[in-house]
């Protein structure tokens, strides 16, 4: 009764690497929306309370919803740019 079998020692582990990888993806969506995002008006608060009371939830909308569409307008931007020869 004492001893833990394959399939509950497998769950815990599966379990806490999808915590632990949930945890880091929190806290980098929180320091990303911290130093990444424009400071007009009050998004950047806005967003960062959504983060932390919405833990995973708040930090996945912040991913689609600011941080993607950003980064793929940088990423279109310096494409436009071209080196002169």
């Amino acid at each position: 009764m004492g001893s833990i079998g394959a399939a509950e020692l497998l769950f815990v582990l599966i379990g806490s690497a999808l915590f632990l990888a949930s945890f880091v993806f929190w806290i980098w969506t929180i320091v990303d929306c911290a130093t990444k995002e424009p400071t007009a008006g009050k998004d950047k608060i806005v967003w960062i309370l959504i983060i932390l009371f919405t833990y995973v939830l708040g930090a996945l909308i912040y991913y689609f919803a600011r941080r993607r569409p950003r980064r793929l307008a940088e990423w279109k931007r310096r494409s436009l740019v071209r080196p002169a020869p």
